[in-house]
């Protein structure tokens, strides 16, 4: 199975939430016509729309989450990024993500009792090919990483800052869709 197989088949599988905000059926079909449409739309180099991967470290325990201050965007995000050809499984590649840009090791996808599935979906417009380039959007599946018991982040070059915010007290400089994502991890992680 290729990961542009995997990725369709995780989002054919996944049973969008009934979220406040609304949407996350109508981002599922359009992510699966988009894959089911372009056989590159995984890629960065896909424009001008391609799928990416991310999870947000989760600390359940002490009700925390990390975060990262993302250097291009200037704001507070979940780890995340583009799938490269070494990623088997759109999980993996959100896992790998996390696992480079929190440096942690033995994070775990969250499995809410049916497998490791995709949390939340957000569209979002870019600049990742850079400035002077053209926007991109950014079509990313959402997943949630727990952290193993005593984890110790460590920043990457990749961030600006990295730190653990309580679920109730994230920063100004978190978006909608982080706090949307970080109340959707919360609720499934108890």
């Amino acid at each position: 199975m290729t990961l542009h197989d995997d990725a369709l088949r995780a989002l054919k599988d996944w049973t969008a939430p009934d979220t406040p905000e609304g949407g996350q059926e109508q981002l599922r079909l359009d992510y699966i016509e988009h894959l089911a449409s372009h056989r590159d739309g995984l890629w960065r180099s896909c424009t001008p729309a391609h799928v990416t991967a991310s999870a947000v470290v989760v600390d359940p325990g002490h009700g925390r989450v990390l975060l990262t201050l993302h250097p291009k965007v200037g704001r507070w995000l979940q780890m995340g990024g583009h799938c490269e050809p070494e990623d088997a499984t759109l999980a993996g590649a959100a896992l790998r993500e996390a696992t480079e840009e929190s440096g942690i090791p033995g994070l775990v996808l969250l499995d809410a009792g049916d497998g490791v599935a995709p949390v939340r979906l957000d569209r979002h417009r870019v600049r990742c090919a850079g400035r002077d380039r053209p926007e991109n959007v950014h079509l990313d599946v959402q997943y949630v990483a727990v952290a193993p018991a005593g984890a110790e982040a460590a920043i990457s070059e990749e961030s600006l800052d990295l730190r653990w915010f309580d679920y109730g007290a994230l920063p100004e400089l978190a978006d909608r869709s982080v706090r949307a994502l970080v109340e959707r991890a919360r609720l499934l992680t108890g």
